[in-house]
């Protein structure tokens, strides 16, 4: 990471320190390169992406709450969205009661998670959405390393995120499942 990577530590610590909630915001010096490639990117490409990194939360949270389901209802129900199973009102009550699901958790990086899930799902709709996922996954994980242990495991994330674009933009044929009409154009 260049200069950037000093600005980003400094503005989370400061955000941290005022009691913020969410510790990225979407300008944030370390979406640089990421933001601009998801602003270039195919949609169908995004929501495979935002499917891989929500299954890794839906997962993680599912360890943590065993008999919780809103998150992987979510995932699911969304999924059906992009498939053309389900319409978007059907979809955007899955993705609000997942964001429901974290307002009963106590543990921040948890509560973090939560909407990170919700704002992945939220990519079938826009591709706008998809800048959310990092803002709560990065949140999640300074909240559970600590400020002073985060950079490595932040800055590792932020390229995985950019591989796993790349990854589906050059294999986005693999997936087999089917597509919503609104989801060809």
């Amino acid at each position: 990471m260049t200069a950037d990577a000093t600005d980003w530590l400094d503005q989370t610590r400061s955000k941290l320190k005022r009691g913020n909630v969410v510790l990225f915001p979407k300008n944030s010096p370390l979406f640089g390169e990421l933001s601009h490639i998801i602003d270039r990117e195919s949609h169908k490409v995004m929501v495979l992406w935002a499917f891989d990194f929500a299954s890794q939360a839906v997962e993680t949270l599912r360890r943590r709450y065993p008999e919780e389901t809103r998150p992987q209802v979510a995932l699911d129900t969304t999924r059906a969205w992009a498939a053309g199973e389900v319409k978007m009102p059907v979809a955007k009550r899955a993705i609000l009661a997942c964001h429901a699901f974290a307002k009963e958790l106590e543990s921040p990086s948890d509560i973090a998670l939560c909407h990170a899930v919700g704002q992945a799902c939220g990519v079938v709709h826009a591709n706008g959405h998809a800048l959310g996922f990092p803002v709560y996954d990065l949140t999640a994980i300074v909240l559970g390393s600590g400020v002073d242990n985060c950079r490595e495991p932040v800055e590792r994330r932020v390229s995985e995120y950019i591989d796993r674009i790349t990854y589906w933009r050059e294999h986005q044929a693999d997936y087999k499942g089917p597509w919503a009409q609104f989801m060809t154009r």
